[in-house]
């Protein structure tokens, strides 16, 4: 079956270096040239901003869930396909969950590990079968598997 909609989960900074932006932009290049529709957080400015403008500049579709106070303060992206406003995190987590057939996380804060934390949660718990994974951009998150080997955390019982 081919995935419709991948629900990336990325900060609105930049990161370090550029290789972070560089990897988002490549990443939402493939992403239209499998004709996967995009859900992220709705967000103009750093990885999320280069990732939709690099899907819509490949010719695809972006869908945006964004809260209203983020909004507010502009940082909404005027230029997607489709851009939900929610109320609060909470509904902008569910909506997405909602939206996307699998999740993948790129290197980012502790924001981006929350949110891809509670999909895998979910999975655990048998709420949505999808697959979630990382994008593993210059060893970002090495000492994050490893740790999470070392604890079995995901590893099936």
């Amino acid at each position: 079956m081919k995935l419709k909609s991948l629900c990336v989960y990325c900060g609105s900074r930049p990161g370090q270096g550029g290789s972070y932006g560089e990897a988002a932009k490549g990443f939402g290049r493939l992403i239209a040239a499998e004709g996967i529709t995009l859900v992220y957080g709705g967000g103009n400015v750093g990885l999320m901003g280069a990732l939709a403008d690099s899907v819509l500049a490949a010719g695809g579709k972006v869908i945006g869930v964004i809260p209203e106070r983020l909004v507010a303060r502009e940082l909404a992206h005027r230029g997607l396909t489709a851009l939900h406003r929610v109320g609060s995190m909470h509904e902008r987590k569910r909506k997405m969950a909602e939206l996307a057939h699998a999740f993948v996380a790129l290197p980012d804060g502790v924001g981006t590990l929350e949110e891809i934390f509670e999909v895998i949660t979910w999975a655990q718990l048998g709420i949505h079968a999808k697959p979630c994974a990382f994008l593993n951009v210059e060893q970002y998150y090495v000492g994050l598997f490893q740790f999470l080997d070392h604890n079995s955390i995901l590893s099936a019982d």
